[in-house]
């Protein structure tokens, strides 16, 4: 009987996490089925990383951020993984920062989370709320869905966008979307379009409650093929 061929391997060439195996499964995927149809399987697998993907990887390193490399996982029905990695706790100036609800978001959207949230919000924080950022809570990353309304996959189908919710700072105070957009003090709206702006520097697809009634309760924050979305 022949040997079988090697199952390809993926690893990052900073050198401190494992290649993946080739590892079959079956799943669900998230979304709503009016939406689009129920991909019926899961593959998991590791292939060589496109240079692009090492660079990304190996910058996220060098950040600080506290982040695990995911397998990539195809979904079917347009849905997938690819590039992937959960993160733990981002790094600002002198604490950790929390990410609360978050799941697999791909290394570019990773980078620009944690610059966003390390230059922009955490330091609007100090400046314009007089303490520094504690914690951002997310109503989530990958999603197998559609964009509401049309036929065609949302960012959150690859694990290119994520939802903001809120944030808490380290005096305990919290500034949610839903509740600062419009009938927060003065201050807290201030806040909120100021970080606003920063997100729109770093991300293709900034979505806010200005945007429609769908986004009244979050950012929604995506990167990818489309630049320039700022609302």
């Amino acid at each position: 009987m022949a040997t079988p061929a090697p199952t390809p391997r993926r690893r990052l060439t900073a050198g401190w996490w494992l290649a993946w195996l080739m590892l079959p499964a079956l799943a669900g995927c998230v979304g709503s089925p009016a939406h689009q149809p129920a991909p019926q399987s899961t593959m998991t697998m590791r292939i060589a990383p496109a240079p692009a993907e090492r660079q990304c990887l190996a910058s996220l390193s060098q950040t600080q951020v506290n982040f695990t490399p995911l397998p990539d996982q195809y979904f079917g029905a347009g849905c997938s993984t690819y590039n992937a990695v959960r993160l733990g706790w981002l790094r600002s100036d002198d604490a950790h920062l929390q990410l609360a609800n978050l799941g697999a978001v791909t290394c570019p959207l990773a980078s620009s989370l944690e610059g966003w949230a390390r230059y922009g919000v955490d330091r609007a924080a100090r400046q314009m709320l007089g303490s520094p950022l504690s914690r951002i809570d997310t109503m989530g990353s990958y999603n197998c869905r559609n964009v509401a309304g049309t036929d065609r996959r949302s960012g959150h189908a690859s694990a290119n966008a994520v939802d903001i919710a809120g944030f808490v700072l380290a005096d305990g105070h919290r500034i949610s979307v839903k509740g600062g957009w419009s009938e927060g003090t003065p201050t807290e709206r201030n806040f909120l379009r100021v970080i606003r702006a920063s997100a729109c520097k770093r991300f293709g697809v900034v979505l806010t409650p200005d945007y429609n009634p769908a986004h009244h309760d979050h950012f929604h924050l995506e990167v990818g093929a489309a630049r320039g979305i700022c609302h």
